[in-house]
């Protein structure tokens, strides 16, 4: 019969979002309904907001979320209405090239919900990563789904959805980061903290939080970082080199996105070090005019990370399990808890560098 609920919808490029009705339907073949109880307020959000992502719009926001699930459709065994699941935007398919190669962490024909969420006058959703979660209820793939232990709040287990996996992932799954490295990451964010938070689990023995804001070198050093560099006031590669025995780091995460901060990250690597990208370039950004033989010389790797290449099946529940341990700070990366109706407030907070995240608490479950 469907569910009428409230959700956070942007309507037209660069335009505030507002608080509407959405109506989202019981789950068919395939697919789960989920309570949400909350969800962190992403850079990509405001990307979509923004017309960055594709002009599909309208958009249904919010992607980074926990909740309960309610129901479950036909065929569905891997959750059922009770348990307490981590949203993700990969859902492997097990069939796809990457799949059958034993990479499905690049699988190339995730899962989504094949039924559309809608406002009151039947106008389709266009669902953030595939999930749309600023919602009171969501209607996902079931394979969105990822059970991980209820004893962990919420807000700190939807972060794992997006931003903190982002960041873990890219220093332990994409830079390989090991016992007794070094490790240099540019922009001390979010997902920048989260690659520290990683790195430091890992192993690295010596870890550099790189960025131009103060509060952001402190949050680095909350978060492991052992040195840190104001870009402002220092040349980032003699910075790192220095901290480094004049060689340079293992691995440069660069959780920018820039030009000109992933060329710092190429310089600031060791000989046959590691480069991995996870900040998130606008399209008309181009790679800087760098000599081949640099490449050539330098050796080592120059990847990019998504989502921090991680299973959530895999992934999600070694984390928690970590922070339950208290090995994993989760909890340092919310700054502050609102409503739905603060979500506007909270893109300008964080496009101003004033959070780490804002998170949505919405009502809870009585599954």
């Amino acid at each position: 019969m469907g569910h009428e609920v409230r959700g956070i919808v942007a309507h037209a490029k660069g335009a505030p979002v507002t608080v509407e009705t959405v109506l989202v339907p019981d789950p068919g073949p395939g697919e789960a309904l989920v309570v949400v109880q909350a969800c962190g307020v992403c850079h990509t959000d405001f990307h979509y907001r923004q017309g960055a992502i594709n002009d599909d719009f309208p958009f249904l926001l919010g992607h980074e979320a926990a909740g309960v699930v309610e129901a479950v459709g036909e065929g569905v065994d891997t959750v059922a209405p009770g348990d307490f699941v981590v949203l993700n935007w990969r859902a492997v398919c097990g069939r796809c090239r990457a799949c059958r190669r034993g990479r499905p962490w690049y699988c190339f024909n995730t899962h989504n919900a094949a039924q559309s969420m809608t406002l009151p006058d039947g106008t389709a959703l266009s669902p953030a990563l595939g999930i749309g979660a600023f919602v009171e209820k969501t209607l996902v793939h079931s394979g969105q789904c990822t059970k991980v232990d209820p004893a962990v709040a919420p807000e700190v287990a939807g972060l794992l959805g997006c931003g903190v996996m982002a960041g873990i992932g890219a220093a332990i799954n994409t830079g390989g980061v090991t016992r007794g490295d070094s490790v240099a990451v540019i922009g001390c964010g979010g997902v920048g903290d989260a690659a520290i938070a990683g790195a430091r689990l890992a192993g690295a023995t010596t870890i550099i939080g790189i960025d131009v804001d103060p509060r952001k070198l402190e949050w680095a050093t909350d978060f492991g970082a052992t040195h840190t560099v104001n870009a402002r006031e220092s040349d980032v590669v003699e910075a790192v080199r220095a901290a480094t025995g004049g060689f340079g780091a293992d691995v440069v995460i660069e959780a920018v996105g820039r030009p000109e901060t992933w060329e710092q990250a190429f310089f600031a690597r060791d000989l046959a070090g590691t480069v991995v990208l996870v900040g998130v370039p606008s399209p008309d950004m181009m790679v800087p005019n760098i000599p081949l033989l640099e490449v050539f010389g330098r050796g080592g790797a120059l990847k990019s990370s998504w989502y921090g290449d991680c299973l959530p099946e895999r992934d999600f529940p070694m984390l928690v399990e970590l922070h339950l341990q208290g090995r994993l700070p989760l909890d340092k990366f919310v700054s502050e808890t609102i409503s739905l109706d603060d979500v506007e407030q909270a893109f300008d907070k964080m496009e101003r560098g004033e959070v780490l995240r804002s998170v949505v608490v919405l009502a809870k479950s009585e599954a």
